[in-house]
């Protein structure tokens, strides 16, 4: 559901409540502009590579121009969009990103089918159908996104939390193993670790069987993407260990006492 602020609410089923900001016509617009001049130089860059090349078949090199924009306009957005995690340049500068419409990572048709009806979108001009659609949709949903279940939501900067309070005096034995530390803050992405962390924040208003629930899940696919060693996690529970994680994900510098403990 939408609030009046513009925000999409997602309920899980364990009864955690998330807030997504949706991105609206005019960002998305800018962000679309960025990504139209990238293309631009691509295909500008490729015809000046071009022209070096002897003509050695005529037609075909007539014809390679127009191959190559057609190739760069249409893959530019489907294979950044992809690798990116639903951003192009223009978005990733604006603080972009598509995801589904239940806050779930994109899948690669998803990405396909949004970006192959951008053609229709774009009618006749500057996105006029794609504009007038996100205007009159709840959900700022071009008719791409519409087909492909997808939304465009601003991707908050994630500060530094206070947690102090939260982990005061807990101990990470995470800490004894500083590659797979290093490991852990490359392979956790920002939305995950927002994910555990309003988890552990939260973890007091949810019911006791939806809060194992929960920190269950979030705990088996943690492990799933940096296993550390028996001794480092023996005894934990599935909420300590993923205490343990936003610990080291959020906490860039770690006291010497903190160390020897």
């Amino acid at each position: 559901m939408t609030d009046r602020t513009n925000r999409l609410l997602i309920q899980t089923p364990e009864g955690i409540l998330f807030s997504l900001s949706l991105a609206g016509p005019t960002t998305r617009f800018l962000a679309w502009a960025i990504d139209s001049a990238s293309i631009f130089l691509a295909c500008t860059l490729v015809a000046i590579a071009l022209s070096f090349v002897p003509p050695i078949l005529p037609s075909l090199f007539t014809a390679a121009p127009i191959i190559a924009f057609f190739l760069i306009k249409t893959g530019y957005p489907i294979v950044l969009e992809w690798f990116w995690r639903g951003q192009t340049l223009g978005k990733r500068l604006l603080r972009l990103r598509v995801v589904d419409e239940e806050g779930l990572r994109l899948r690669f048709s998803q990405v396909v089918i949004r970006n192959l009806l951008r053609a229709i979108d774009m009618l006749p001009v500057f996105y006029l159908v794609g504009g007038i659609a996100s205007v009159i949709n709840s959900r700022s949903q071009r008719l791409g996104d519409y087909a492909a279940n997808t939304i465009v939501v601003h991707v908050p900067r994630i500060t530094e939390p206070d947690l102090d309070q939260l982990l005061a005096d807990k101990y990470n034995s995470f800490r004894e193993q500083p590659h797979l530390c290093a490991r852990l803050r490359q392979a956790v992405s920002p939305d995950l670790a927002r994910i555990a962390l309003q988890a552990l924040l939260r973890r007091d208003e949810l019911d006791p069987q939806a809060r194992l629930t929960l920190f269950a899940d979030l705990a088996d696919y943690l492990r799933e993407l940096v296993a550390f060693p028996e001794q480092a996690t023996f005894g934990l529970t599935d909420e300590h260990y993923v205490r343990n994680v936003v610990d080291i994900v959020f906490r860039t510098e770690v006291s010497r006492s903190e160390l020897s403990r």
